[in-house]
């Protein structure tokens, strides 16, 4: 715009140095053909004196009967009479010739204004085109730059959110490997603790075997107390010639009871080991139970978490993706009005300063013919003033 403001200052400068030279030109070539007319005119006058001069002293020579001096009169007064009346049309013709140099130079000031402000049109329409091209570009590179910005946000977004996710299931899967070799130690372990309790388990079974065995002693022990008390008071009570029967029953019994004793020992030692056996079977089994039990609930809750994190994930790029969606919208609606709005504004000045341009051309050509007139001109043969339309 500023090189197109200097190139039409420039112009302007050139047309009305151009104008000048012109109308200066055209001042001169009226000048010359009016001298040149002049002279044409005055020769003829010079001619026309002369033939009249001759033709009168040719009637007063054959005029025999009037007076020398009346003649001499009569010639005087017609030369003063061809004289005057010469004077007469050389000063009508300056005068016509006058009038004919201000029409002319006037109409030709008008015709150098009417070129004028057709430059001036010109020069504006040059402008508002200049102008609207210039607009037109910016806004085009508006909408470009808002494309590009809004490919690349979607695609940083759609980056961001699959390295995310990504780093999610890596999360993930080392969580699961964890949780996996968390179980696989949590059943060795118990494992260990089991062969470590079946390898123990003799020696507790010997334990208890020996405290039975301990039990079953001190049980013999007070049966046989018991044994030489009701020995003694059998004896005692009774005669001594029966007292052989009585010693081999009394034994008897004791062996009797000491064989039950013995297999009570042998079942209770026999019982002890299978209850023992069992039950160890039975908690290892029910521990089993319990720690799978544990680590699928604890498998299930991970499950679980990871599922909801994951949920909870999708949900945000989501939002994250209406989001940036109503943000690019509300923009993209923002530069549209703002588009329109800068185009409103653009076509607004544009019509305001024809309409200016246009008035101020108009008053000026008005005022100028006005001012003819106040000079005498009349009506000027004008040229008609160009009113284009600039929409």
């Amino acid at each position: 715009l500023e090189k197109l403001a200097k190139k039409q200052v420039a112009i302007i400068e050139k047309e009305a140095k151009v104008a000048a030279a012109d109308e200066k030109k055209f001042q001169q070539q009226i000048l010359a053909q009016q001298k040149k007319d002049l002279t044409t005119f005055l020769e003829s006058q010079k001619k026309q004196y002369k033939i009249c001069k001759e033709k009168i002293k040719e009637e007063m020579n054959e005029d025999h009967s009037t007076p020398k001096k009346e003649k001499q009169e009569r010639i005087s007064k017609h030369k003063e009479n061809l004289q005057h009346t010469q004077a007469e049309e050389e000063a009508h013709l300056l005068t016509q010739q006058r009038l004919y140099y201000d029409k002319n130079c006037r109409f030709f000031k008008r015709k150098i204004m009417i070129k004028r402000h057709e430059v001036e049109q010109q020069n504006i329409r040059e402008e508002l085109n200049k102008k609207r091209t210039q607009k037109e570009m910016e806004h085009a590179m508006l909408i470009r730059h808002d494309e590009s910005t809004r490919e690349l946000e979607y695609r940083q977004l759609h980056t961001l959110q699959k390295l995310r996710m990504d780093l999610i299931r890596l999360q993930h899967q080392t969580e699961l490997e964890n949780q996996l070799e968390y179980n696989k130690r949590r059943e060795r372990e118990l494992h260990r603790k089991h062969v470590m309790e079946l390898r123990q388990q003799p020696k507790n079974l010997k334990a208890m075997e020996m405290q039975i065995k301990k039990q079953f002693q001190d049980t013999c022990k007070v049966q046989t107390k018991q044994y030489k008390a009701l020995k003694n008071h059998q004896l005692e009570v009774t005669p001594k010639n029966e007292h052989k029967t009585i010693l081999k029953t009394l034994k008897d019994e004791q062996t009797r009871k000491l064989a039950i004793l013995a297999e009570q020992y042998e079942q209770s030692i026999n019982e002890m080991m299978a209850s023992q056996a069992l039950r160890l079977d039975e908690a290892q089994e029910a521990e089993c139970q319990a720690l799978r039990l544990q680590l699928q609930q604890e498998m299930e809750l991970l499950n679980a978490y990871q599922s909801k994190i994951k949920m909870q994930t999708e949900a945000q790029h989501e939002r994250e993706l209406q989001k940036l969606e109503q943000r690019v919208s509300l923009r993209r609606a923002h530069l549209e009005q703002k588009i329109e709005e800068e185009l409103a504004a653009l076509q607004k000045e544009r019509s305001e300063r024809i309409k200016y341009l246009l008035e101020r051309q108009e008053r000026e050509i008005e005022t100028f013919d006005m001012e003819s007139l106040r000079m005498g001109f009349g009506n000027l043969v004008t040229l008609d003033f160009p009113k284009e339309d600039y929409r």
